[in-house]
């Protein structure tokens, strides 16, 4: 029997281990009636009714396979027992006892390692000690705190499934293979960050997936080499092609069938345990306005709100700036009554048309990172109330036109369309540049700022795959799934946006 100092000197290193946090807990306990072991864990990380059962039944299978010296007396004064009664006894005894040795579900037996130790139980294992065996127990009691699956916030739709993933690896990879029922699902985990030991785990599906994609990512995710990984944006500046870039180059998505529905296609998600959202790749520039809602509506009224979302980059980029070059350059191009109109008004503004259009741009900025900020009920409110009487108050002051307020809030409209935040934003700021370029070169400048943005489209990759495809490189058959949704019963191959196996090698 291991001796009760031995265990308090183990006790006090675990202690000193662990540097004495107060919510490490490490203790002797008596485990049957002649075992003395060591129980540690950390409180905040267990589920301490389960850890409870589980030592119930431990105690339970210890006592039933160690005969007490009743028993024993018993078996001695009996004359009347036979031998094989007392075979019987011992062998059932063996039995028990080695069912309390045997790993299950939720507890597992290895060797002591005090390096593993410290690992097992910062993932909110609970370790039970046999110093004189120099063995450990491992019983899985974790338990993390997560919201329910419900709907994300920033990705509504009208029609469909509407979960959502959660900060739970178990929960995320039940909402997939409940979708997917099928072994080529593949779930890949990787530990990143020395210092925090991050999850990431990343999905795919064997018989479709884009192999030279799923290459880049796995070299990419094994290359990081840092001690802290918190947030799932670190690792996604890790997979970027170009980290500089003002376009998403992975798809952020919180939403289970959206991942579903693009693994399917042959791409990769990578998630883990720190956020809902999934990463997705590789993508192209139109994946980024697609949503589930195209899917499970009538097949024309798919294509005209896609076709209606395609549009919208149009005006949340150049609409300003168009206003801008007309205005200071090119004032011939509207009709003689617009004209005349939009002379009257601007000429009693102090400012020229960069500095109105600023003003009102920033004010709007303002008020949409305001009501992100503030709780929903009072957020809700200061956008409406504040750009109503922001937007009355400026024109009534003669700061800016009546026309730049309906330019500038119809420019906003068009950018909260885009179903995807990250390039919703990146709109967001590409319309200051060519709002830059209008107003020292009118047209001439929206065309060499539309220039440089097709070429940096053109070099741009995502995963290394060609972040316009299918228009670079052509495909005339993908080109047509970009603007219009086709009906299901069309399609007789799974769909793919790489074509991935034709071009594994690329």
């Amino acid at each position: 029997m291991t001796q009760t100092t031995e265990i308090k000197q183990e006790i006090n290193r675990l202690n000193k281990q662990f540097l004495h946090s107060s919510d490490f807990v490490a203790k002797e306990i008596m485990l049957g009636k002649e075992e003395n072991v060591i129980i540690c864990y950390y409180s905040s990380l267990v589920n301490k009714t389960d850890l409870e059962k589980n030592l119930l039944n431990l105690k339970q299978l210890n006592l039933s396979a160690s005969p007490t010296n009743e028993d024993k007396n018993q078996n001695t004064d009996n004359t009347k027992s036979s031998e094989t009664e007392k075979d019987e006894f011992n062998e059932k005894s063996v039995e028990q006892k080695q069912l309390s040795k045997d790993d299950t579900i939720t507890i597992t037996k290895e060797k002591y390692d005090q390096q593993r130790l410290v690992d097992y139980v910062c993932n909110g294992e609970t370790l039970i000690i046999f110093l004189q065996s120099n063995e450990l127990i491992r019983l899985n009691n974790a338990e993390f705190a997560h919201k329910t699956p419900e709907e994300p916030e920033n990705e509504q739709i009208l029609r469909g499934s509407h979960e959502g993933f959660v900060e739970n690896f178990e929960v995320n990879v039940q909402l997939i293979r409940k979708r997917i029922k099928n072994n080529n699902l593949v779930v890949k985990q990787i530990v990143l960050g020395k210092e925090t030991k991050t999850n990431v785990y990343y999905f795919y599906v064997e018989n479709v997936v884009d192999k030279g994609a799923l290459e880049t990512v796995e070299t990419r995710l094994n290359a990081i080499d840092t001690d802290t990984i918190y947030s799932l944006g670190q690792i996604n500046d890790y997979l970027d092609d170009q980290v500089w870039s003002p376009f998403p180059q992975l798809l952020n998505t919180e939403r289970p069938d959206r991942v579903v529905a693009n693994i399917l296609e042959g791409k990769v998600a990578i998630m883990s345990d720190l956020s809902p959202t999934a990463l997705i790749g590789p993508v192209t520039f139109f994946s980024f306005y697609q949503t589930p809602d195209d899917f499970n509506s009538r097949v024309f009224v798919g294509t005209f709100y896609r076709l209606m979302r395609l549009f919208s980059i149009l005006s949340a980029i150049f609409l300003p700036a168009f206003y801008i070059a007309i205005v200071s350059f090119h004032f011939e191009v509207l009709p003689l009554e617009l004209a005349n109109k939009v002379k009257s008004d601007i000429n009693q503004i102090p400012y020229r048309p960069l500095i109105e259009a600023m003003i009102m741009e920033i004010t709007i900025e303002l008020i949409r990172e305001a009501s992100v900020r503030l709780p929903k009920s009072i957020g809700q409110t200061i956008g409406i109330v504040g750009g109503l009487v922001i937007g009355d108050a400026i024109v009534s002051a003669g700061l800016v036109s009546n026309l730049m307020v309906i330019v500038v809030a119809f420019t906003a409209i068009s950018s909260f369309v885009v179903p995807s935040v990250e390039l919703n934003t990146s709109i967001r700021m590409l319309r200051f540049p060519f709002m830059f370029l209008a107003s020292l070169f009118g047209f001439f400048g929206i065309v060499i700022g539309t220039f440089l943005l097709v070429v940096h489209l053109l070099n741009l990759s995502s995963l290394k795959r060609p972040y316009l495809s299918p228009i670079i490189p052509f495909d005339p058959i993908e080109v047509r799934k970009i603007f219009f949704r086709g009906p299901y019963y069309g399609p007789t191959k799974q769909a793919t946006s790489f074509s991935p196996k034709k071009d594994d090698k690329a």
